[in-house]
Parts: C-alpha cells; structure tokens; sequence
C-alpha cells in the first residue's frame, strides 16, 4: 500500500547537505567556464582584456541584484523550490552561450547566469539554519564550501579537455546540459521548513523583519569581511588561467594542472576546517574564538599571498598559490556558519542575501579592474595584484574588528530594543 505524502518520513540532512554541495559545485563549474576558456574565446571574439573583463563582471552586476530578492523568497516560499528555479535558470544560461555568436548575445546570457546563481547561498543557508544546530554548522558548511571550492576544480580539468578537444563552445554546451540532471534528486526530496508564507507556524511568526536585521553589527561586519574574502577569491577564479598562461608562459595543460591542484588543496581545506571547528564547539570551545581566528588568518596570509604570486619566481611563487588556497580554505565555512548562527532559522535567507550581495559586489570589481589594469599596464599583472593584497586589510577590520560575539541573535528583544529608540 503506498504511503501518502503527508506521513512520509523527511529526507536525512546528510542527503540534504550532499545535493546542496553538489548544487554548489555546478555553480562554480558554469560561472567559472568563462574563465577556462578565456584566450581562445577572446581569440575567437576578436575581444581585448577591458571587453573580457566585463563580461566576467556582468555576471556579478544581476547576481549582486538579485541576491535580496533571493533571500527574501527563500524566506517567504522555502529552499526548495526557490533553489529548484535558480538551478535551471543558470543551466539553460550556460547551454545557450555555447551557441551564442555576438558580444550581446554572451553579455545578455552572463547577466541571466547570474539572476540563476544568485539563489544558492541564500537558499542553501536558509536550509542549513532551519535543519541543523551550532554543533554541526561547521562540517556542513565545510560541506558546502567543499563544493563551491572543488567545482572550478573540475571545471578547469574537464573545461580543458572539452577545450583542446572541440573548441570553447562544447564546454558551456557540456556543462549546461549536466548541470540539469541535478534537479531530479532534488525535487524528490522532503523537508520541513519555517516560512515567512505560513504565519501559522510558531517559528514563521517570530521571525524579524528588514528592520531588525539591517540593525545587526554583525551583519555588516560579515558583509565587509565577504567582500574582502570574495575579492581574493574572485580575482583569482577569473584570472589565474589568463595569469597563468600570458605571464608565466604556461601551456594549456600546465595551466590546467596546477589550477587543479590549487583547487583541490582550497575544497580539503575548507572541509576539513569545517570539521575541526564542529569539533571543538563540541567540545565546549567558544565559536568566536574559533571562526574569528580563522577568518584573521585568511586575510593576513593572503596579503603575502598576493605578492610572492607576482613577484617570486615560478615555483616560490606557486607555493604562494597554495598557501593562499589553504587559508582561504580554512576560513570558508564561516562565512556562512557565523551568519547561519547569527540569524537563525527565520531569519538566515534575508541575512545571507544582503551579506552576500554586498560581499559579491567584489566580483563586479574584481575582473573589470584587473582587465583595466592589464591594458593600462601594457600586459603586466602586477597593479591587479597590489589591489587585491590592500583589500584584505578590510577583511581583517571586518571580522575581527566588527563583527560581534558569535551566537544566536534574541530577535524578540532587537526589536524591542528597536523599539525603544523609536521616536514617539
């Protein structure tokens, strides 16, 4: 006799956090495949480093825009089915530029990619917040941060291959149409979240508003911090193959390699930190203490990071590749977890859709200044990379300066607090 659906038992979070992480890692493979292919695209194109860079940046542009709207429907309606229409929106963007033929064309899919991908940490913490507590935040977003870190990874070894192979069309061709097998699972999965759309339910009713939330030194703590974060990260993402293959006269294959390798090192990071840091929260360590500390190292490494990228010779300087990828590593699964304990579960979607479009507003800078700077510097890289070293200093003030204590926010009394500094 077949169940019926309302006494059918939720899906495991474990399963939950694997699709998730798998949700990401398609992100990161079809907004990085840009990169991938980028000298034979602009060879294709007939395009300059100032037109590819703006590509790169058009993506961020919709991405940064949407991502409020993002939070605040994975709120009001839940994860699933908000992250269910972002998947295939950002799928069926990255099949049809493999046949785009015009820079409009291309501009004009690059901005739909990214009104898809903004939904993912939105609805991916708003899901975590509601089925997971304190104790197992890290391993989850270790879990998550391993995918979004592991996916430019394959992007870079399977995007090479499809590249030296067929040419850079069959990449986005490949990857797009994958990348919508991945919503049969998903929408076979059954959770129960507290959304803003049932006021019935007790957690739905308490939930703060834009008002409280905006309030929150925390969030904007978070936010400059995420923005530092990204701006590494971004630059890094768009440009080491470009870097990689004009200036230090790698091959494709070479390029490939230590792309790969550089990617690999950041996801185990990443996992691992998340882990450690359940850990000794378990253990009755201090989240502050522990998240905190993470995210300083991150920042003060990567502005050594930056240099000796640039100016050691080749191997001292791919050491410097790794050492930035195992740091950013270790700090990635706070920038959620801090966000995910902060807000909580009613709260979470709204929280990380501001903190995330404010901290993904690096991404519009990151590649276009960088291109910029490249034609201004007749090829060099050095400017690009100078910029992006200062930019951790933010993100030491951010974390380690502004952010408050890590734990879960009273949202009743913030908004009597709110209250009480009303004017009558």
């Amino acid at each position: 006799m077949q169940q019926h659906p309302s006494t059918r038992r939720p899906t495991s979070a474990t399963w939950i956090v694997v699709l998730m992480s798998a949700s990401v890692l398609i992100n990161y493979i079809d907004r990085g495949n840009l990169a991938v292919v980028g000298p034979q695209f602009m060879a294709s194109l007939n395009l300059p480093e100032d037109r590819f860079g703006l590509l790169g940046s058009a993506f961020f542009v919709t991405y940064v825009l949407a991502m409020i709207p993002a939070g605040w429907l994975s709120d009001r309606y839940g994860a699933k089915p908000v992250l269910a229409v972002g998947v295939a929106i950002w799928s069926l963007a990255t099949l049809l530029t493999g046949y785009a033929g015009a820079f409009a064309a291309i501009f004009a899919l690059r901005l739909l990619l990214g009104i898809g991908e903004s939904v993912a940490f939105p609805a991916t913490s708003k899901m975590m917040a509601g089925q997971l507590d304190v104790a197992h935040a890290g391993t989850a977003n270790g879990a998550i941060a391993f995918g979004y870190m592991v996916g430019p990874a394959i992007g870079v070894a399977a995007g090479t291959v499809l590249l030296t192979r067929y040419g850079w069309r069959s990449t986005f061709i490949t990857f797009g149409g994958l990348s919508l097998l991945w919503l049969i699972p998903w929408l076979m999965i059954r959770v129960h979240e507290p959304v803003l759309a049932h006021r019935e339910d007790p957690a739905a009713a308490d939930a703060p508003g834009y008002r409280e939330i905006l309030a929150q030194r925390g969030l904007w703590g978070a936010s400059l911090g995420h923005f530092a974060s990204n701006y590494n990260f971004y630059f890094i993402l768009f440009w080491l193959p470009s870097y990689l293959e004009s200036q230090r006269g790698f091959s494709p294959a070479k390029m490939g390699a230590i792309a790969v390798g550089a990617y690999i090192i950041n996801a185990l990071s990443a996992f691992g930190a998340g882990v450690a840091t359940d850990r000794w929260v378990k253990r009755g360590g201090s989240p502050t203490l522990a998240y905190k500390s993470l995210m300083g190292l991150n920042h003060l490494f990567s502005i050594f990071c930056m240099a000796g990228l640039v100016l050691l010779p080749e191997r001292l300087a791919i050491a410097c590749l790794y050492a930035y990828e195992v740091v950013m590593g270790v700090s990635s699964p706070g920038v959620f977890a801090i966000s995910q304990v902060l807000a909580g579960p009613t709260a979470t979607g709204r929280w990380v859709g501001i903190q995330n479009a404010l901290g993904n507003v690096a991404g519009i800078f990151a590649p276009y200044i960088t291109g910029l700077m490249i034609v201004m510097g007749h090829g060099r890289y050095e400017g690009g990379f100078a910029v992006a070293a200062l930019v951790n200093v933010l993100g030491l003030v951010g974390w380690l300066w502004i952010l408050p204590r890590i734990e879960p926010i009273d949202w009743r009394a913030a908004r009597r607090g709110l209250r009480a500094v009303s004017p009558e």
